[in-house]
């Protein structure tokens, strides 16, 4: 038996970075203390949500991975709780930017980057603007604890990157997120439940097909964009799936919180085995994949 206790996080950013950080370091901590190996916190927690507008005062905000100072103070947090964090950060490199997860393991050793494959332009959602198409391709890590695959916030909606995560030998996704409502005036914001409803099923539909728990953490709060006159309000509702897409966590729209779930890997992989979709797959026919328009 190999037991992995998990947990996911959810918070508000304000503008102040050392008030996200302690925020985020608070909410890690009482995860360990409740028997967490590996700790999840959502997507570009440092501030609140910039791409919610197109600003180039905001490519400030990025820094290089080598002496990030957040990074590095993680790494010690890791290695003195003895846990795994994937770390969010808006990373800078040569001329280029990118939405990147640093793995650091239990001891504070930082594993690797993933950068953000799938990158969206939608209102107020305009990270096109900041960030490059990631150049790592889907990476899975051997940390203490178990193999885990990263992707973020967009890449959830793509089954190819869980497919892919699971074949490279995931034995649990995580997903940090930052996704809420449309950006609109704030008295038009509209919380419709269908929504991040979807967004989760989406996400319980790749644990259910790669047959591995899935973990998704979001923000929550509302973060206006005074240049814009708009507003998003933050879904919240991270949760932990186990293998078959049954939501066995789930936090509010509303409230910090910390969610935690216990599994025996060893269990999920006989699991697989008996479900026989990895022994069936047919990769030779699956050639559409590789084309934009279907036509192979």
């Amino acid at each position: 038996m190999r037991s992995i206790t998990v947990s996911a996080t959810q918070m508000g950013c304000s503008v102040a970075q050392e008030d996200n950080l302690e925020r985020a370091e608070r909410l890690i901590r009482r995860a360990a203390a409740g028997g967490a190996n590996i700790v999840l916190v959502q997507e570009l927690f440092l501030t609140p949500y910039f791409p919610q507008t197109e600003d180039y005062s905001h490519f400030g905000l990025a820094r290089p991975a080598e002496g990030h100072p957040v990074l590095s103070h993680m790494r010690g947090l890791a290695k003195e709780l003895g846990v795994v964090l994937p770390v969010s950060f808006f990373e800078k490199s040569g001329q280029v930017y990118f939405n990147s997860v640093m793995v650091i393991d239990a001891d504070g050793t930082q594993l690797g980057i993933y950068r953000k494959t799938h990158i969206p332009d939608d209102p107020g959602y305009y990270e096109k603007f900041y960030f490059s198409p990631g150049d790592t391709g889907f990476r899975v890590w051997d940390t203490a604890f178990g193999k885990i695959g990263v992707g973020i916030c967009w890449d959830q909606w793509f089954p190819e990157v869980a497919r892919s995560l699971v074949l490279k030998g995931a034995e649990l996704i995580l997903y940090p997120t930052a996704i809420g409502t449309c950006a609109v005036p704030e008295a038009e914001l509209d919380d419709d439940p269908a929504d991040y409803v979807h967004w989760q099923n989406v996400m319980l539909g790749h644990a259910a097909a790669n047959m591995v728990p899935v973990v998704a953490s979001n923000r929550i709060g509302t973060e206006r964009c005074d240049a814009a006159g708009t507003a998003i309000r933050f879904w919240g509702a991270s949760f932990i799936s186990d293998s078959t897409g049954r939501k066995l966590k789930e936090a509010d729209n509303s409230t910090e919180q910390v969610i935690t779930q216990s599994f025996d890997l060893d269990e999920l992989r006989d699991f697989r085995v008996e479900c026989c979709c990895f022994r069936d797959r047919r990769p030779e026919r699956y050639e559409t994949l590789l084309t934009l328009d279907g036509n192979a």
